[in-house]
């Protein structure tokens, strides 16, 4: 299965992105102005950063975790825990550290500049859970990996992660309508498109809530968890104040966005 990590890879996120653009057709959520137009920004900017990692970090946390595993490092092998337990311990382990690096990134004025890239899609569907600056993706790639080595998290655990924070980042961000009697049971367990929904909203107090990207689950323990928008899902205005022009959404202007007043 690691021998197919990129296939595995790619393979699901095309199916669920294609998945998630026809269903969001068949049943948007929200009404959208520029829709299609963001996509070739959105889908630009995950471009590159999937080729600055293969740059940089060419088997990236799957080979970070092939690496420690073969030396043996990390708190699971220190403490002989079984195969069976490490790896369902190393998923809950790293998403609950996404959904803190999640928190530092708004909490930190520099990072919320890079992070920022992200909230300023005036609208939301697929594509934003694409949107991210290749810095932003880099640092979170040393925080993945400096985790993974810690937790002597087993590869296939971490390949299996990958996957699903992917794939849930597709499906949180997608224009959605999903219809209540399924939404409340489901975002018990997952973070749901109505449930992110409120963390883009431009009220700062809603974009600092729902900082969860695949289990809901760390919201409500921490208290972060918002269940609607103030002014309702079709009412709130998202995006960040000042950078929902058009032109904002040029892939140029938004790799320069963080170093801009």
């Amino acid at each position: 299965m690691l021998a197919q990590e990129p296939l595995i890879r790619l393979s699901v996120f095309a199916a669920v992105l294609v998945a998630m653009a026809a269903l969001e057709h068949a049943f948007p959520r929200r009404p959208q102005r520029l829709a299609w137009r963001r996509w070739p920004s959105n889908l630009g900017l995950v471009a590159l950063s999937s080729l600055l990692l293969r740059l940089v970090a060419p088997a990236g946390a799957v080979g970070i975790a092939i690496w420690a595993e073969s030396r043996g490092l990390g708190l699971f092998p220190a403490l002989g825990v079984p195969w069976w337990v490490a790896a369902p311990a190393a998923v809950l382990l790293l998403d609950l550290l996404i959904y803190v690096q999640h928190r530092v990134f708004h909490a930190v004025p520099l990072l919320w500049r890079l992070h920022r890239v992200h909230h300023a899609d005036p609208e939301l569907d697929a594509s934003s859970g694409l949107r991210f600056h290749p810095v932003e993706i880099l640092l979170s790639l040393a925080i993945k990996g400096a985790a993974v080595v810690a937790l002597g998290a087993p590869p296939e655990a971490v390949l299996v992660f990958e996957v699903l924070l992917n794939a849930t980042s597709l499906f949180n961000h997608a224009n959605l309508a999903i219809p209540a009697w399924l939404d409340r049971p489901l975002r018990w367990v997952l973070v749901t498109p109505d449930m992110h929904r409120v963390h883009h909203s431009e009220i700062r107090a809603e974009t600092d809530s729902d900082f969860g990207f695949c289990l809901s689950v760390w919201d409500r323990i921490f208290g972060t968890y918002v269940a609607e928008p103030a002014k309702g899902q079709l009412g709130m205005v998202i995006g960040v104040e000042g950078l929902r022009e058009d032109r904002e959404q040029r892939i140029d202007r938004l790799l320069v966005q963080p170093f801009r007043d």
